[in-house]
């Protein structure tokens, strides 16, 4: 599977020929994310696959997995550097998406990203976005948890 990875990884860099290819590849790439399984994130990323390329909608990998609850796609993509900072074409990061599920867990894995809470393109900052969907007292909580000392 490496070789047939690695193989399509060099084919979508060679332009509009193999761009049917390459989109059928990242199409497996997201949904790896989306399903949680983890063999095939590693396999793509081993192989040189973007771990930060965006799907047709704006989301990255990371997003998809946070925002479906997948902690163990959220764990691998961090490990090869996903960037938790990056944001959707709505200005929300992966965190937001996590809040949005109550996938705390998650959220908090995030969270020590230590992204910049700068608004979303709605005008939302990471405590308006949370309290407009009910997560204040989480995100709160959330807080107080990072805050105290180990």
């Amino acid at each position: 599977m490496r070789v047939l990875i690695a193989s399509l990884c060099l084919l979508a860099s060679f332009g509009a020929a193999a761009q049917s290819e390459g989109e059928s590849l990242a199409q497996y790439y997201f949904a790896a994310a989306r399903s949680n399984q983890v063999a095939v994130l590693e396999e793509f990323l081993e192989a040189g696959f973007p771990v930060d390329l965006r799907d047709p909608q704006s989301y990255t990998a990371l997003m998809i997995a946070a925002y479906n609850g997948n902690s163990e796609a959220v764990a691998s993509l961090l490990a090869h550097q996903a960037d938790a900072c990056l944001r959707d074409k709505r200005g929300n990061t992966a965190l937001m998406g996590a809040m949005v599920k109550g996938e705390w867990g998650i959220a908090k894995r995030l969270y020590r990203q230590a992204c910049e809470d700068k608004p979303n393109k709605a005008g939302l900052s990471l405590d308006a976005f949370a309290e407009l969907f009910g997560q204040s007292e989480q995100l709160r909580a959330l807080r107080q948890q990072l805050e105290q000392p180990r």
